[in-house]
This record gives C-alpha cells, structure tokens and sequence, in this order.
C-alpha cells in the first residue's frame, strides 16, 4: 500500500488492516512472530502512527494479533476448528487435524457425588465420582481448561491410569464404555486470575463455557465436564440439515 495507492473512499486504517492481514495469510508474517512496530509501519506507508494503532487494534479484536506489554505485537496461531457435531475427546480431534495436542492433569480425585451430580449420574449422594482438571494444549498454545466428572463404577480403576499418557476416550474403549450421545450447552464466563493465567489470558476476558453431559449406548450417563475455551483460539461449527 504505496501513499499513491491509497483509495480515499475507504478509512486507510482499514486498508492497512488488510495488507497486514494479507501478510499473514501469506506467511510472510508467521505464527509467533512480532510484526514491525507502529512506527515502522507509519513509515513504510506514509500514514500516522495512529492510523497504523487503529489497523492493529482491529485486528486484536478479531484474535488476529496480540499485544505483549513491553514486547510488540504477535501474530496469533491459526484458530482450531472443532464440529460440534461430532463426538470426539480433545487428543482426537486435534490429531484428526494435524495439529499436536497435550493434556496436562492438574488434578485427579474421588469425591462424593452430592446431591447435584447424584441427579445427573442416576446415582447416590454418597457414591464417588471422579474429578479431573486438566489443561489442554494445541501446538503448545493453552487452549482449554476441562473439569470432569465420572461415576467410578464406570472406570473403576480411573486412579490407577496416567491421563498424561493416555486421552479418556482411550480410557473408555479399555473398559467398553461406548459414548453414543451428548447433550452440550454453550455459554460466556469469566475465569478467576489464576485459572486465566494458565490458559494465558487477562482475568478480565470472557471465555466459552460448554457445558456436555455423555451417555453411552446403554443410554447411563457417563461423563459430565465444563470445558472453558479461549475464544482467540478456537472456531466452532455447527451444521444444520432439512429433514
């Protein structure tokens, strides 16, 4: 974008918007990679610095770039795109899609059910379930953070299996748990600072919570889980069909 290329119809913030954005999507400007600074821009182009923060500031907005306090601005990594449609744990769905997946377990616990889960699980109050929280990566980008919940007669050896090593859909096929259906809402919350620190986001950012209750193909309800997603780094598609 040349100062005598510039078409006066249209806010020249938004045309520069769009030459970074071409960059990127050209690989010119990578994943991870810091592009040239306000006043750099402002000087390759003939604009005002100002003109040059309104372009990136749109482009922030859109999870395009990210600013780092002291550092530049980032180009973001491409967001992940997830079918809610189909059932599939998250170590699946990313290798499905070349992307490389880490699960970190934060925590693995038996607890009682309590009259909340004992209502979602058909169980009783005082019978355990399992609780796990875990971080979940995408080409070592955070991702995600899930708390699960499972009856233990379901996998009753879950303490003794390593979830670092092996994704809970592995864990259900070793113990012939077929998960056929989930019913699963989606809504926007807040994460406490410490929890948005480990997905890499300012406390004050909004995040997706979904909410997925799974049955299995005796129709018990197996798993209950909140999965709190960056919206920065994740696409969701949803695909309707005329009956």
């Amino acid at each position: 974008m040349k100062q005598d290329e510039i078409n006066y119809r249209s806010p020249i913030y938004l045309q520069l918007r769009e030459v970074i954005r071409n960059k990127i999507e050209e690989s010119e400007y990578l994943p991870g990679m810091a592009i040239p600074s306000e006043n750099d821009l402002a000087d390759t182009y003939g604009i005002n610095r100002m003109t040059v923060r309104n372009a990136i500031d749109v482009l922030v907005s859109e999870g395009i770039l990210k600013r780092v306090q002291g550092k530049g601005v980032y180009v973001v990594g491409s967001k992940v795109e997830r079918d809610l449609e189909t059932l599939g744990g998250f170590t699946q769905t990313m290798r499905e899609r070349n992307i490389l997946p880490y699960t970190k377990v934060l925590v693995k616990a038996l607890r009682k059910a309590g009259d909340k889960f004992a209502l979602i699980f058909g169980i009783q109050p005082d019978d355990e379930i399992y609780y796990v929280k875990r971080l979940c990566s995408a080409d070592s980008e955070p991702v995600s953070l899930d708390e699960i919940y499972i009856p233990k007669y379901i996998i009753p050896k879950l303490e003794g299996i390593d979830l670092n090593v092996f994704s809970l859909y592995e864990v259900y096929d070793f113990c012939n748990v077929t998960i056929t259906k989930a019913w699963q809402t989606l809504d926007l919350t807040q994460l406490d600072q410490k929890d948005a620190r480990m997905l890499g986001i300012d406390s004050s950012l909004s995040v997706m919570l979904f909410e997925s209750t799974s049955y299995d193909d005796n129709n018990r309800v197996v798993e209950f889980a909140r999965t709190y997603t960056r919206g920065d780094k994740c696409n969701f598609n949803v695909h309707f069909h005329k009956e």
